[in-house]
C-alpha cells in the first residue's frame, strides 16, 4: 500500500491530474464514512471531504508524503469535521442541510451508501457518544489511525485514548443492542 501511495503522490507532484482522481476514488468512501460518523450528517460529510480534496489538489505540486496518505487525508477530514462542529456550535443554527436532505428524494449511489438504514442506526448511536469517544472511535476504525497517532492528535495520553475507545465501543454495543431488542 505504501509504495502505491508514494507512486500516486509522485505522479500528483508532477501534475498528473489522473493521480488526484485515483486518490479520490480510492479513499472517498472511507473518508465519507469518517466524516459522516463525526458529523452525523451526510451533506456536511460530503462538504468536508470535498473541501479536503480541493485543498489537497491546491497543494498537489508541493505535497510531500511522510506517512500514510490515507492517514493524512483522514486527519484532514477529521479536522474539517471538528471545525464544522465548532462553527455550528458558535452559530447555533438549525441545519438547513437537514431540511434539504428531507426535501431531496433523489439519491446518487454514493449518497445511498451513506444514508442506508444500517448506517443510519450506527450513525445515530455514534451521535449519542460523548464527542471525545466518538472522535477516537471514528479515527481508529474509519481513519485506521493507531492509538498513538490519535493520542498525539487529541493531545492526550495513549491510555486515555484507549479508555475512550473502550468506553465508546461499550456504549455503542449497549445502544445498538437496546435497539435490536425493542
Amino acid at each position: 500500500m505504501q509504495v502505491e501511495e508514494k507512486l500516486l503522490v509522485w505522479r500528483l507532484n508532477r501534475g498528473d491530474a489522473s493521480a488526484l482522481s485515483e486518490i479520490y476514488e480510492k479513499y472517498r468512501d472511507d473518508l465519507l464514512r469518517l466524516a459522516a460518523s463525526m458529523l452525523n450528517d451526510a451533506a456536511s460529510a460530503e462538504d468536508v471531504v470535498q473541501d479536503v480534496f480541493v485543498k489537497f489538489a491546491g497543494s498537489a505540486r508541493t505535497f510531500r508524503l511522510t506517512g500514510s496518505l490515507k492517514g493524512f487525508l483522514a486527519t484532514c477530514v477529521a479536522n474539517g469535521a471538528r471545525n464544522k462542529l465548532k462553527a455550528a456550535v458558535r452559530r447555533k443554527t438549525t441545519g438547513l442541510d437537514e431540511a434539504m436532505d428531507l426535501a431531496s428524494g433523489a439519491r446518487s449511489p454514493e449518497r445511498w451508501m451513506i444514508c442506508s438504514d444500517e448506517f443510519g442506526r450506527v450513525s445515530d448511536a455514534m451521535a449519542r457518544l460523548p464527542f471525545e469517544q466518538r472522535e477516537v472511535v471514528t479515527m481508529h476504525l474509519y481513519g485506521e489511525m493507531p492509538f498513538k497517532d490519535v493520542a498525539q492528535w487529541q493531545k492526550t495520553s495513549i491510555k486515555t485514548v484507549q479508555s475512550r475507545y473502550r468506553y465508546g465501543l461499550e456504549k455503542l454495543r449497549s445502544l445498538l443492542n437496546c435497539e435490536v431488542a425493542t
